[in-house]
Protein backbone atom coordinates (compact mmCIF):
# COMPACT_ATOMS: atom_id res chain seq x y z
CA UNK A 1 0.00 0.00 0.00
CA UNK A 2 1.51 3.42 -0.85
CA UNK A 3 1.10 6.16 1.81
CA UNK A 4 0.30 9.37 -0.38
CA UNK A 5 0.83 12.90 1.57
CA UNK A 6 -1.17 15.86 1.75
CA UNK A 7 -0.16 18.60 0.49
CA UNK A 8 0.33 19.75 4.18
CA UNK A 9 2.75 17.16 4.22
CA UNK A 10 4.47 18.02 1.23
CA UNK A 11 5.17 21.65 2.36
CA UNK A 12 5.99 20.98 5.59
CA UNK A 13 8.90 18.11 4.39
CA UNK A 14 10.20 20.88 1.70
CA UNK A 15 10.10 23.55 4.27
CA UNK A 16 12.18 21.27 6.12
CA UNK A 17 14.41 20.35 3.73
CA UNK A 18 15.24 23.94 3.12
CA UNK A 19 15.67 24.61 6.59
CA UNK A 20 17.92 22.36 7.24
CA UNK A 21 20.32 22.83 4.40
CA UNK A 22 20.33 26.66 4.89
CA UNK A 23 21.48 25.68 8.49
CA UNK A 24 24.01 23.70 6.80
CA UNK A 25 25.45 26.45 4.41
CA UNK A 26 25.46 28.85 7.72
CA UNK A 27 27.16 26.36 9.97
CA UNK A 28 29.86 24.93 7.28
CA UNK A 29 30.38 28.49 5.29
CA UNK A 30 32.68 30.20 8.10
CA UNK A 31 35.15 26.88 7.52
CA UNK A 32 34.81 27.37 3.86
CA UNK A 33 35.56 30.45 3.81
CA UNK A 34 38.75 30.10 5.82
CA UNK A 35 40.02 27.12 3.44
CA UNK A 36 39.32 29.13 0.24
CA UNK A 37 40.99 32.10 2.09
CA UNK A 38 44.12 30.06 2.85
CA UNK A 39 44.15 29.26 -0.61
CA UNK A 40 43.93 32.40 -2.43
CA UNK A 41 46.61 34.61 -3.83
CA UNK A 42 47.80 37.25 -0.60
CA UNK A 43 47.01 40.16 -2.98
CA UNK A 44 43.77 39.34 -4.50
CA UNK A 45 42.43 38.16 -0.89
CA UNK A 46 43.67 41.10 0.52
CA UNK A 47 41.54 43.41 -1.94
CA UNK A 48 38.28 41.03 -1.58
CA UNK A 49 35.48 41.61 0.36
CA UNK A 50 32.15 39.97 0.41
CA UNK A 51 31.21 36.36 0.66
CA UNK A 52 33.49 33.97 -0.44
CA UNK A 53 32.75 31.12 -2.51
CA UNK A 54 36.18 30.16 -4.46
CA UNK A 55 39.66 30.60 -4.17
CA UNK A 56 40.79 34.23 -5.81
CA UNK A 57 43.35 32.90 -7.26
CA UNK A 58 45.61 29.95 -6.12
CA UNK A 59 48.44 29.97 -3.95
CA UNK A 60 49.93 27.89 -1.21
CA UNK A 61 52.23 30.81 0.23
CA UNK A 62 50.80 30.86 3.24
CA UNK A 63 50.58 27.30 4.37
CA UNK A 64 54.34 27.28 2.92
CA UNK A 65 55.08 30.26 5.73
CA UNK A 66 53.35 28.17 8.17
CA UNK A 67 54.84 24.78 8.15
CA UNK A 68 58.12 26.67 7.99
CA UNK A 69 57.55 28.04 10.99
CA UNK A 70 59.35 26.06 14.22
CA UNK A 71 56.78 27.36 16.56
CA UNK A 72 54.22 26.31 14.57
CA UNK A 73 56.01 22.60 14.76
CA UNK A 74 56.65 23.16 18.14
CA UNK A 75 53.17 23.64 19.28
CA UNK A 76 52.27 20.48 16.86
CA UNK A 77 54.79 18.63 19.47
CA UNK A 78 53.56 20.07 22.63
CA UNK A 79 50.44 19.73 21.77
CA UNK A 80 50.01 15.78 20.21
CA UNK A 81 51.88 15.28 24.01
CA UNK A 82 49.13 16.91 25.60
CA UNK A 83 46.80 15.05 24.16
CA UNK A 84 47.98 11.22 24.09
CA UNK A 85 49.87 11.34 27.37
CA UNK A 86 46.53 13.81 28.92
CA UNK A 87 43.75 11.46 27.03
CA UNK A 88 45.61 8.46 28.33
CA UNK A 89 45.98 10.05 32.55
CA UNK A 90 42.23 11.29 31.76
CA UNK A 91 41.00 7.95 30.32
CA UNK A 92 42.25 6.19 33.44
CA UNK A 93 41.41 7.79 36.15
CA UNK A 94 37.89 8.35 34.94
CA UNK A 95 37.28 4.71 34.29
CA UNK A 96 39.04 3.90 37.93
CA UNK A 97 36.63 6.49 39.75
CA UNK A 98 33.43 5.52 37.83
CA UNK A 99 34.12 1.86 38.36
CA UNK A 100 34.48 2.11 41.73
CA UNK A 101 31.43 4.53 42.01
CA UNK A 102 28.98 2.34 40.08
CA UNK A 103 29.72 -0.88 42.31
CA UNK A 104 27.05 -1.72 44.88
CA UNK A 105 28.03 -1.48 48.84
CA UNK A 106 30.34 1.29 48.32
CA UNK A 107 31.17 3.12 51.32
CA UNK A 108 30.24 6.42 51.44
CA UNK A 109 29.43 6.63 47.82
CA UNK A 110 26.67 8.58 47.52
CA UNK A 111 28.02 11.53 50.29
CA UNK A 112 31.41 11.20 47.28
CA UNK A 113 29.27 11.51 44.21
CA UNK A 114 27.16 15.09 45.76
CA UNK A 115 30.55 16.21 46.67
CA UNK A 116 31.80 15.55 42.71
CA UNK A 117 28.28 16.81 41.46
CA UNK A 118 28.98 19.96 43.30
CA UNK A 119 32.12 20.68 41.65
CA UNK A 120 29.96 20.89 38.45
CA UNK A 121 28.32 24.21 39.80
CA UNK A 122 30.75 25.68 42.18
CA UNK A 123 34.66 26.04 42.04
CA UNK A 124 37.62 27.66 43.38
CA UNK A 125 38.01 30.08 40.84
CA UNK A 126 41.38 31.00 39.25
CA UNK A 127 43.19 32.49 41.94
CA UNK A 128 43.01 29.65 44.03
CA UNK A 129 43.88 27.18 41.46
CA UNK A 130 47.22 29.20 40.51
CA UNK A 131 47.84 29.54 44.08
CA UNK A 132 47.47 25.52 44.01
CA UNK A 133 49.21 24.53 41.33
CA UNK A 134 52.04 26.81 42.28
CA UNK A 135 52.70 25.54 45.29
CA UNK A 136 52.46 21.84 44.51
CA UNK A 137 55.37 22.71 42.03
CA UNK A 138 53.85 22.15 38.69
CA UNK A 139 53.92 25.63 37.47
CA UNK A 140 55.58 26.22 33.91
CA UNK A 141 55.50 22.27 33.78
CA UNK A 142 53.67 20.37 31.45
CA UNK A 143 52.26 18.76 34.56
CA UNK A 144 50.34 22.28 35.27
CA UNK A 145 47.63 21.19 31.91
CA UNK A 146 47.30 17.09 32.81
CA UNK A 147 47.04 16.88 36.29
CA UNK A 148 44.60 19.12 37.11
CA UNK A 149 41.50 18.24 35.32
CA UNK A 150 42.47 14.37 35.29
CA UNK A 151 39.17 14.25 35.85
CA UNK A 152 35.78 15.76 34.38
CA UNK A 153 32.90 15.22 36.70
CA UNK A 154 30.69 14.94 33.85
CA UNK A 155 32.35 12.15 31.66
CA UNK A 156 32.76 10.93 35.32
CA UNK A 157 28.85 10.57 35.76
CA UNK A 158 28.44 9.74 32.28
CA UNK A 159 30.98 6.41 32.53
CA UNK A 160 29.29 5.46 35.71
CA UNK A 161 26.05 5.53 34.37
CA UNK A 162 27.21 3.28 31.48
CA UNK A 163 28.86 0.59 34.10
CA UNK A 164 25.77 0.44 35.93
CA UNK A 165 23.49 -0.77 33.11
CA UNK A 166 26.04 -3.84 33.32
CA UNK A 167 23.69 -6.49 34.39
CA UNK A 168 24.81 -7.19 37.97
CA UNK A 169 24.90 -10.93 37.30
CA UNK A 170 28.09 -10.51 34.96
CA UNK A 171 29.73 -9.32 38.20
CA UNK A 172 28.47 -12.02 40.76
CA UNK A 173 29.51 -14.94 38.43
CA UNK A 174 33.14 -13.39 37.74
CA UNK A 175 33.62 -13.38 41.43
CA UNK A 176 32.20 -16.86 42.14
CA UNK A 177 35.25 -18.25 39.51
CA UNK A 178 37.86 -16.05 41.44
CA UNK A 179 37.79 -12.87 39.69
CA UNK A 180 38.97 -9.58 41.75
CA UNK A 181 38.08 -5.81 40.66
CA UNK A 182 40.68 -5.49 38.77
CA UNK A 183 39.84 -8.76 36.43
CA UNK A 184 36.17 -7.78 36.22
CA UNK A 185 37.11 -4.02 35.32
CA UNK A 186 39.65 -5.41 32.40
CA UNK A 187 38.15 -8.19 31.03
CA UNK A 188 34.00 -7.75 31.85
CA UNK A 189 32.98 -4.00 32.70
CA UNK A 190 35.08 -2.40 29.92
CA UNK A 191 34.73 -4.67 26.66
CA UNK A 192 31.17 -3.91 27.07
CA UNK A 193 31.59 -0.55 27.38
CA UNK A 194 33.67 0.50 24.26
CA UNK A 195 30.89 2.84 22.79
CA UNK A 196 31.33 5.45 25.91
CA UNK A 197 34.87 4.76 26.11
CA UNK A 198 35.25 6.00 22.36
CA UNK A 199 33.48 9.02 23.82
CA UNK A 200 35.36 9.81 26.71
CA UNK A 201 38.67 9.22 24.23
CA UNK A 202 36.96 11.84 21.58
CA UNK A 203 35.66 14.36 24.62
CA UNK A 204 38.81 14.42 26.31
CA UNK A 205 41.03 14.72 23.02
CA UNK A 206 38.88 17.91 21.69
CA UNK A 207 39.25 19.08 24.96
CA UNK A 208 43.26 18.91 25.37
CA UNK A 209 43.44 19.71 21.41
CA UNK A 210 41.84 22.93 21.84
CA UNK A 211 43.03 24.11 24.96
CA UNK A 212 45.49 27.07 25.82
CA UNK A 213 43.94 29.25 28.90
CA UNK A 214 45.61 26.95 30.85
CA UNK A 215 48.66 27.34 28.99
CA UNK A 216 48.35 30.86 28.95
CA UNK A 217 48.23 31.10 32.71
CA UNK A 218 50.64 28.19 33.87
CA UNK A 219 53.17 28.18 31.47
CA UNK A 220 56.06 30.94 30.63
CA UNK A 221 58.55 29.02 28.58
CA UNK A 222 57.63 28.91 24.81
CA UNK A 223 59.17 25.48 24.12
CA UNK A 224 56.25 24.19 25.85
CA UNK A 225 53.42 26.34 24.21
CA UNK A 226 50.66 24.31 22.93
CA UNK A 227 49.83 24.97 19.19
CA UNK A 228 46.54 27.16 20.16
CA UNK A 229 48.42 29.50 22.10
CA UNK A 230 50.91 29.75 19.03
CA UNK A 231 47.28 30.00 16.95
CA UNK A 232 45.92 32.84 19.38
CA UNK A 233 49.57 34.47 19.05
CA UNK A 234 48.94 34.71 15.59
CA UNK A 235 45.24 35.93 15.17
CA UNK A 236 45.01 38.41 17.99
CA UNK A 237 48.74 39.64 19.15
CA UNK A 238 48.76 39.62 14.95
CA UNK A 239 52.19 37.89 15.49
CA UNK A 240 53.17 37.28 11.59
CA UNK A 241 56.31 38.76 10.88
CA UNK A 242 58.28 36.46 12.34
CA UNK A 243 56.80 34.31 9.49
CA UNK A 244 57.53 36.25 6.79
CA UNK A 245 61.08 36.49 6.54
CA UNK A 246 61.32 35.73 2.60
CA UNK A 247 58.56 38.06 1.87
CA UNK A 248 59.43 41.86 0.62
CA UNK A 249 58.01 44.75 2.63
CA UNK A 250 55.05 45.42 0.55
CA UNK A 251 53.52 41.72 0.45
CA UNK A 252 53.72 41.26 4.13
CA UNK A 253 50.22 42.77 5.12
CA UNK A 254 48.80 40.70 2.08
CA UNK A 255 50.10 37.17 2.78
CA UNK A 256 49.88 38.26 6.85
CA UNK A 257 45.99 37.83 6.07
CA UNK A 258 46.04 34.87 4.08
CA UNK A 259 48.51 33.12 7.16
CA UNK A 260 46.42 33.33 9.62
CA UNK A 261 43.48 31.47 7.61
CA UNK A 262 46.24 28.74 6.90
CA UNK A 263 47.12 28.76 10.62
CA UNK A 264 43.74 28.05 11.40
CA UNK A 265 43.24 25.14 8.97
CA UNK A 266 46.50 23.23 10.04
CA UNK A 267 45.50 23.47 13.68
CA UNK A 268 41.69 22.17 13.22
CA UNK A 269 42.26 19.55 10.21
CA UNK A 270 43.90 17.14 12.54
CA UNK A 271 41.08 17.19 14.53
CA UNK A 272 38.58 16.79 12.11
CA UNK A 273 40.12 13.76 10.49
CA UNK A 274 39.99 11.83 13.54
CA UNK A 275 36.45 12.09 14.68
CA UNK A 276 34.39 10.90 11.90
CA UNK A 277 35.96 7.67 13.14
CA UNK A 278 34.55 8.00 16.80
CA UNK A 279 30.88 9.89 15.64
CA UNK A 280 29.08 6.90 15.14
CA UNK A 281 29.50 6.02 18.58
CA UNK A 282 28.79 9.52 20.11
CA UNK A 283 25.28 9.35 19.99
CA UNK A 284 25.41 6.63 21.42
CA UNK A 285 27.37 7.39 24.09
CA UNK A 286 25.84 10.73 25.18
CA UNK A 287 22.70 8.92 25.47
CA UNK A 288 23.88 6.77 28.00
CA UNK A 289 23.66 9.75 30.97
CA UNK A 290 19.82 10.30 29.79
CA UNK A 291 19.02 6.49 29.72
CA UNK A 292 19.19 5.20 33.69
CA UNK A 293 20.62 7.19 36.60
Amino acid sequence: MTYKRSVGESIFSWFNVGFMLLLCTVTLYPFIYILFASLSDPTEMARFRGLLLFPKGFSLEAYKAVLENPMILVGYRNTLYYVVIGTAINLVMTTLGAYALSRQGVLLKNPIMFLIVITMVFNGGLIPSFLLVNSLGLLNSAWALLLPGAINSFNLIIMRTAFQGIPVSLEESARIDGANDWVILTRIILPLSLPVIAVMILWYTVGHWNSYFSALIYLRDRELFPLQLILREILISNSTDNMMTGAATSDRADIGVTIKYATIIVSTLPILLIYPFLQKYFVHGVLIGALKE
